[in-house]
């Protein structure tokens, strides 16, 4: 099945788009905990706006019984602290999540790998922008493989060129120009000609073409083949599209 456009009408007249992403993670770390070897498993992470709750302060007081000298009951009232006046709110974005994680478990689950699929919150401000830019390059810098992939079409920005100009590249890392879909996948290494590095592979994406397989490399382990077009077609298969 082709890629459809899930962000302007009349896929989304009939469908959320968040619903589908969500269902696409799920169908990617299904396929891939079906062929991942002993001692690895995946887990698919969806969250809008992040995993911070609201916090509402309550100042109030608790009673605490305790036994009295004539078997009854003693009841102290303790006060719940205060929280500390706060100088300084420094504005931070936390952004959508819509990856799937890769695990291995020889010495308790550890994170070797990750796929991220773009979500228009994550792409529509600066800031947001630079969250998903800095959690990627967290994972680089840690060795973990990633796959991003964007195919989010009510958006202009592209993240992967926006990446390649934060560390201070340029061509041939970029894409061509107006290229808003998009995937790569990336592979951190470390050679004695080379020294510390990821090396890419980028496919431009097109609505109403098939989305490529790419190379997902894990962490201290096995590289696996990442077939985004299997896994986006039984989404679309059980979302009834």
């Amino acid at each position: 099945m082709p890629l459809l456009d899930h962000f302007h009408p009349p896929v989304s007249a009939l469908r959320h788009w968040e619903s589908f992403h969500g269902r696409w993670a799920h169908a990617l770390a299904d396929a891939l905990n079906r062929n991942l070897p002993a001692g690895y498993f995946s887990e698919a992470q969806v969250s809008i706006g992040g995993l911070v709750e609201v916090d509402v302060a309550t100042q109030d007081s608790r009673a605490m019984g305790t036994p009295s000298a004539n078997g009854g009951t003693a009841t102290a009232t303790l006060p719940v602290s205060a929280p500390p006046t706060i100088a300084l709110a420094m504005p931070l974005v936390f952004p959508d999540e819509f990856e799937v994680r890769l695990f291995e478990t020889s010495s308790g689950p550890t994170l070797v790998g990750a796929i991220e699929l773009v979500s228009p919150r994550n792409k529509d401000r600066p800031e947001a922008r630079r969250a998903f830019i800095a959690k990627s390059l967290n994972y680089l810098t840690q060795g973990i493989g990633l796959v991003v992939v964007d195919v989010v079409t009510e958006r202009t920005s592209n993240l992967h060129d926006e990446l390649v100009r934060w560390i201070g590249l340029g061509e041939p890392f970029l894409f061509p120009p107006d290229t808003r879909l998009y995937a790569v996948a990336y592979r951190p290494r470390r050679t004695p000609e080379a020294g510390d590095h990821a090396e890419l592979i980028k496919a431009a994406l097109r609505v109403g073409q098939s989305l490529p397989i790419l190379p997902l490399a894990l962490r201290g382990g096995p590289e696996l083949q990442l077939d985004l077009d299997a896994a986006y077609n039984e989404a679309r298969e059980r979302s009834r599209m």
